[in-house]
């Protein structure tokens, strides 16, 4: 075993695939699966689960990983001691619900890469749900989602608090008006996203459970549908007010049990973390984002 053996066994599990690991380690599959079966062969273990759709972590190799990223956290040190220097280097990848991605990210790159500019960021967007999963099976260093989390493997640290309101195009007079159509109609991301989530809660409590989804996978797409009249949704009053003021659209308030949406950042309890990392959650601190970010 040698440490570029670990590091395609990392990048194995942070893409979930033989192939692409391959290309992001700018070498050939036959060289991963040949070393990815060396280190199997070496503890005598099943390091991954293989299927015809993804590869995953099994038991053992979550332990494996975290012995990992004990020695990567090592040897950046070592590096960092040896070398005498104080520049940060390294890659982060930070997850965000869809709305802090359009809201938030391009003034936190900015941000952060002022202060540090040898730190590559990656940020993805997707649900709260996928998010936590891959934070947890270390695809991704730390992520943006919306509160709670309860998983015992991760901690958390509050961001920031939105209200949530109704969106509806500017022909709708009242949400009374809205509910008033059969069948009600919504503009939805797919499910798994907490905005969705909260405005099938908030129908519930209307009484209302026949509604008809319209299903987009973009924040822009949503806005559109909605102006267009072709149905409602929700999402956080400071996003709409921003970027889509001057759109023909109208915002209801909701009651604040649903209309609350609290932001936190997470990442793994129990893992060394990165100089790289610990300086993203430094800048974002609690105090820092809710002046930053609000």
């Amino acid at each position: 075993m040698n440490t570029n053996d670990l590091k395609i066994f990392e990048a194995v599990a942070a893409n979930g695939s033989f192939t692409k690991a391959a290309e992001a380690m700018f070498t050939v599959q036959s060289n991963v699966t040949a070393r990815i079966k060396s280190l199997e062969d070496e503890f005598n273990i099943h390091l991954f689960t293989r299927t015809s759709r993804k590869v995953e972590l099994t038991a053992a190799g979550e332990t494996l990983m975290y012995y990992c990223k004990q020695i990567s956290h090592l040897v950046e040190e070592a590096k960092k001691d040896l070398s005498k220097t104080t520049q940060l280097l390294g890659q982060l990848k930070i997850g965000c619900i869809e709305t802090t991605m359009a809201l938030n990210v391009p003034g936190m790159i900015n941000q952060f890469t002022d202060a540090y500019p040898d730190i590559e960021l990656e940020f993805q967007s997707a649900n709260s749900g996928d998010l936590v999963t891959n934070v947890m099976n270390y695809k991704l260093d730390a992520a943006f989602v919306a509160a709670p989390i309860t998983l015992p493997g991760l901690e958390q640290h509050q961001v920031k608090e939105d209200q949530l309101v109704i969106v509806t195009s500017e022909a709708q007079t009242s949400l009374k008006h809205a509910l008033e159509n059969k069948p009600v109609k919504i503009v939805v991301f797919d499910q798994g996203c907490i905005y969705r989530s909260r405005l099938e809660s908030w129908l519930s409590s209307k009484g209302i459970i026949n509604y008809k989804s319209t299903v987009l996978n973009s924040l822009e797409g949503i806005i559109n549908f909605v102006e267009a009249g072709i149905g409602f949704t929700i999402l956080p009053a400071g996003l709409v007010n921003q970027y889509y003021a001057s759109r023909k659209l109208k915002t209801f308030a909701i009651n604040k049990e649903l209309g609350t949406l609290n932001t936190v950042i997470i990442f793994r309890k129990n893992v060394p973390q990165s100089r790289a990392l610990k300086a993203f959650l430094e800048m974002y601190s609690p105090k820092e984002i809710n002046h930053e970010l609000v």
